[in-house]
């Protein structure tokens, strides 16, 4: 396994459907636009956003910069972490993880 930057991560999920149920895709991509982590979970909250975030964390280490959406939980869940600073937000600045995205829409 190789090592992960520490520099920036961007976070996203999108609404795919598996099996005739539709379910959220959750990616975080570093800089480089590797994968970091994806899973699939039924809802897009502050508890799942949280659970990602730690999974996340615990498996390569804290970032410097976290890109997300402008979406709540995001915020939420960097609030009870305790790294609300470090998060960014833009209207632009996710393009790395929707791109990693596109692979997936593909094969649908």
């Amino acid at each position: 396994m190789r090592g992960y930057s520490k520099w920036q991560w961007q976070m996203d999920e999108v609404l795919v459907k598996i099996s005739n149920e539709w379910h959220y895709l959750w990616r975080a991509v570093d800089h480089e636009g590797e994968g970091l982590i994806s899973y699939v979970k039924k809802r897009r909250n502050r508890k799942v956003a949280l659970k990602i975030l730690k999974k996340t964390m615990t498996r390569h280490g804290k970032a410097a910069v976290l890109v997300t959406d402008r979406l709540r939980h995001y915020g939420a869940a960097m609030k009870m972490i305790g790294d609300a600073a470090k998060q960014e937000t833009g209207r632009w600045k996710n393009y790395r993880s929707k791109n990693s995205h596109l692979r997936f829409q593909r094969r649908e």
